[in-house]
């Protein structure tokens, strides 16, 4: 057995954070796809002699290099550390992804907006929007709501009740 093997026999079971089997390869499809577009328009905005657009085109091709790196790491299979960035970013909980996504989408917008950051990190962004919302969790039943509405209100009849006018 290779000291790689026995490290991964050793790791503990990755916590539930609430996520189902579909909402995770959804956020692993848009992280794809935004980093995606991401390198495309990060290139593309790099063919300038504005040393901004460069800048942000730069920032683009990097966050698309962090997005294969966090969600895809068997893209970057010939990279020695993507094992270990990968495993480091499925520690990570979901509204940490989501500030960090949504802060690398944000930055070279910040930078140079125009047309091609815009909607070269729109998927990005969304990648963050939607670690956001599973950082919200699950939905509540209707009969768990319905059951604090009626105690609310049961608690504001008693108050109401005890209070001389």
């Amino acid at each position: 057995m290779s000291s790689e093997e026995a490290g991964a026999a050793a790791k503990p079971a990755p916590e539930d954070d609430g996520m189902t089997w579909w909402y995770r390869w959804l956020c692993k499809t848009a992280g794809v796809l935004g980093g995606i577009s991401c390198a495309t328009a990060g290139v593309w905005n790099c063919v300038t002699i504005n040393p901004l657009n460069i800048a942000a085109g730069v920032w683009m091709v990097l966050t698309a290099c962090v997005l294969f790196l966090c969600e895809v790491p068997f893209c970057c299979q010939f990279v020695e550390f993507a094992n270990v960035i990968a495993a480091r970013a499925d520690r990570l909980k979901p509204w940490q992804k989501a500030l960090f996504y949504c802060g690398m989408a944000l930055f070279p917008i910040i930078l140079r907006f125009n047309f091609t950051t815009l909607f070269g990190n729109a998927i990005a962004f969304a990648t963050g929007v939607l670690y956001g919302l599973a950082s919200l969790g699950k939905k509540g039943d209707a009969v768990t709501y319905a059951r604090l509405q009626h105690q609310k209100q049961g608690d504001e009849e008693k108050m109401t009740n005890g209070v001389p006018e």
